[in-house]
């Protein structure tokens, strides 16, 4: 479940990670790059709304960590 502060719930189904967490909404438009935004130390804390449709296609490499672990509260 997605709770904005207007009032707007969005229900859904977790994956992953168990657990309750908040933090800013954010979106990404990007194509590319979703392993460095996730690993992004300026991102540390907020819940990341990618807008591309097809997110893990081209899996990922350690060397393009940007931190050792991922940064965002979500996805």
């Amino acid at each position: 479940m997605l709770a904005l502060s207007d009032g707007t719930v969005v229900h859904g189904e977790a994956i992953g990670h168990e657990g309750i967490t908040g933090g800013e909404l954010c979106f990404n438009t990007s194509m590319t790059g979703y392993q460095e935004i996730f690993t992004d130390p300026s991102y540390y804390g907020q819940l990341m709304m990618m807008t591309y449709p097809h997110i893990g296609n081209y899996g990922t490499q350690p060397r393009d960590d940007e931190a050792r672990k991922v940064m965002v509260a979500g996805v």
